[in-house]
């Protein structure tokens, strides 16, 4: 999903910025962050500065945004750790500040075929829960696509790769070498987060061929 100078931006859940940076080196017409983390909050706000670009504390859910604001909305990994409801209201929120024909970009995690078998899909919804004590509800390609069906959006575009999220290789090649040795610092001196992300590794080398990364783009038409 290109962002071009004509865009109007809103991301949910900037984060830390690695996405939001992405996002404005194609110097967006506008560009503004929905975070709900008040310390991440303050730290973009620092970072991310222009006469059309801010950051606001909020829930994606319910943005307090103007309709039809965007031509471009989108989240990255953040629909896997909500519940169904939540997804839901997420997924409209996105369709209200769209204007027609702009787009919404998810990045999130899938089940493959052999991980929607209905006994292993709960076996990795505990594993999951469990490694990072929050809810955490991937789903099936066909499920991810037909939520966004439900709220009016047209799939243009569904992207799968195998999950390699937490793997070294991958951190590097997402975040760069120097960013990636702030994090491994970051997680090395909180043992309460390194314990966690090494339980989300094991669970996602245990269910390799089980689960794997998506990407869909969305029109709403």
């Amino acid at each position: 999903m290109a962002i071009s100078p004509a865009d109007e931006v809103i991301e949910f859940a900037p984060g830390l910025g690695f996405t939001a940076s992405i996002a404005l080196k194609a110097e967006p017409k506008s560009y503004t962050g929905v975070e709900l983390n008040k310390e991440a909050v303050a730290y973009l706000q620092n970072i991310i500065q222009g006469p059309n670009y801010r950051i606001q504390a909020g829930n994606a859910n319910a943005t307090g945004l103007p309709d039809e604001s965007a031509t471009k909305v989108y989240g990255e990994a953040m629909l896997t750790m909500q519940s169904a409801r939540q997804k839901t209201d997420i997924i409209r929120e996105a369709y209200r500040l769209l204007k027609k024909g702009g787009l919404y970009g998810i990045h999130e995690i899938a089940l493959t075929a052999e991980g929607s078998d209905p006994a292993i899909r709960q076996q990795i919804y505990r594993e999951m829960q469990g490694a990072i004590l929050s809810n955490v509800a991937p789903l099936p390609t066909a499920e991810w696509e037909q939520l966004l069906k439900d709220e009016g959006f047209a799939v243009r575009k569904v992207i799968t790769n195998p999950m390699h999220l937490l793997e070294p290789k991958r951190v590097i090649d997402d975040e760069g070498f120097f960013r990636t040795l702030r994090i491994l610092f970051n997680i090395l001196t909180h043992p309460a987060a390194a314990k966690r992300i090494r339980g989300m590794r094991r669970i996602f080398r245990r269910h390799e061929g089980r689960i794997m990364a998506i990407a869909i783009i969305a029109e709403k038409v």
